[in-house]
């Protein structure tokens, strides 16, 4: 077998328990057997963007170390919640001090998102707005099978375990596609 595709797993939501954080954590289990998904270092520490503190300080320690970890995986994966009809505003951030990197982390970077939310559209709002802001950075975005998951509180036990059968699927096959995807682009 070739050597396994390395994607860095992002979760767009600060809350322990929150049902992306859960989705994500579900997403590493269930990983096909070619793929190794790692959690992306911390990104709530990187201040708010203002180019006169990039001139002043260049770029953060925070976010050097979020670009390299970016540019080290083979594919991205965003879980993100959906916040007001579009992207939460931290994570957000986080990709525009990215975006302002001479050598830019996510330019032809196979990029897939999964979102969770307790209402009926489950984030699809999010994932369109995501596909905005990322393909505006030249990412690779990864359009099919999406995995969405609607009324989140349903889908998961009180320890945060995914209990939903049909959501592992549509997890299990996005991941898998993802992975034929990622190979693709990077030659790997």
């Amino acid at each position: 077998m070739a050597d396994k595709v390395n994607v860095l797993a992002i979760c767009g939501s600060l809350r322990k328990a929150s049902f992306n954080r859960m989705l994500m954590n579900a997403s590493i289990g269930l990983a096909p057997e070619g793929m190794t998904i790692t959690e992306a270092p911390p990104w709530a520490s990187i201040p708010i963007y203002n180019t006169d503190d990039q001139t002043a300080s260049g770029f953060p320690a925070s976010v050097n170390a979020w670009a390299d970890a970016i540019r080290a995986a083979d594919g991205i994966l965003i879980v993100s919640p959906e916040y007001n009809w579009s992207v939460p505003g931290g994570l957000k951030n986080a990709v525009d001090w990215i975006s302002r990197l001479k050598e830019q982390p996510f330019k032809d970077k196979p990029v897939a998102v999964q979102t969770a939310a307790g209402g009926l559209l489950g984030g699809a709002r999010a994932q369109l707005a995501w596909r905005q802001c990322l393909q505006g950075i030249d990412a690779v975005w990864f359009g099919r099978p999406e995995v969405i998951i609607s009324f989140a509180a349903q889908k998961f036990d009180e320890q945060g375990k995914l209990k939903d059968q049909t959501a592992s699927d549509m997890i299990k096959t996005q991941l898998a596609t993802f992975e034929k995807f990622v190979r693709k682009i990077s030659g790997k």
